[in-house]
């Protein structure tokens, strides 16, 4: 049985959920530990059914056994151990997906978990629901909701500014792109994301450096070139913020201990 599995929602759906992906380890007979996440930009809704996992974030441990859980932004890496006899079902939400139910603040809430009751989300699900059974849902919720707000709030609009631009941008851009003041918008961002504007841009910048450097071999990249192409000072640069993330260096890393995004 394979452990990690990817699936994506419709096109519709995708402007809030960027995929579904799953922990199998149903039939598994042993502990499966010491799996790695790295910070994406993404919130995480996830279901578990079965016994339950750990997951060590940077501020606390948390046991999770069999309910709903939702997963602040991260920041750092993230260490997954999940029991025998366990599956989770984890929705990926895009940075703004939440910034439609202002009624939360998240300005003090990153690598963090709290288990919630499945009865407070805005749609109906079953911890134990198969992935057709869960996109369908998914899908139904997130296409009405799309209809629903034909226009983007003021997160998405910065978030998608953001991830249209090829080189870095600065606030001070953002805020002239969107005729606001800086402070309005990076509170406004801070409360539905957890997040600064400048963090959340350092996210992206070392997702996307480590998805270089993961397929450097084919792409035939040098470290000097993905901290330069990602607009790092220099490697030694790029190097530093790899460490404060990673805890190890790009020459150390091993990607087959974390969970990575397939390409679609």
């Amino acid at each position: 049985m394979q452990l990690y599995s990817e699936h994506y929602v419709t096109v519709k759906a995708e402007r809030f959920v960027n995929k579904v992906w799953c922990l199998d380890n149903s039939v598994g007979e042993s502990l499966i530990e010491n799996k790695l996440a790295l910070p994406n930009g993404c919130f995480n809704l996830a279901l578990i059914t079965g016994n339950s996992i750990e997951v060590h974030t940077s501020k606390a441990k948390y046991q999770m056994n069999e309910g709903v859980y939702f997963c602040s932004q991260m920041t750092n890496k993230v260490l997954v151990n999940i029991h025998p006899k366990t599956k989770v079902t984890i929705i990926q939400l895009h940075t703004w997906a939440l910034s439609m139910f202002p009624k939360y603040d998240l300005s003090n809430f990153t690598d963090s978990i709290i288990k919630i009751d499945a009865t407070e989300l805005p749609f109906k699900i079953q911890t134990n629901s198969n992935i057709e059974i869960v996109l369908n849902i998914i899908n139904t919720y997130f296409e009405t909701l799309s209809d629903l707000n034909s226009e983007k709030n003021t997160i998405e609009k910065i978030c998608e500014i953001i991830r249209l631009r090829e080189d870095e941008i600065s606030v001070s851009e953002i805020s002239t792109a969107l005729k606001s003041s800086q402070r309005l918008l990076q509170i406004k961002f801070k409360t539905a994301t957890g997040l600064t504007i400048k963090k959340y841009i350092q996210i992206l910048k070392f997702r996307k450096s480590v998805d270089q450097m993961v397929n450097s071999d084919l792409e035939k990249l040098k470290l000097t070139d993905i901290a330069l192409y990602n607009k790092y000072f220099d490697q030694s640069h790029f190097i530093k913020k790899f460490k404060d993330v990673t805890k190890t260096t790009p020459k150390t890393f091993d990607p087959d201990s974390y969970f990575l995004s397939h390409k679609r």
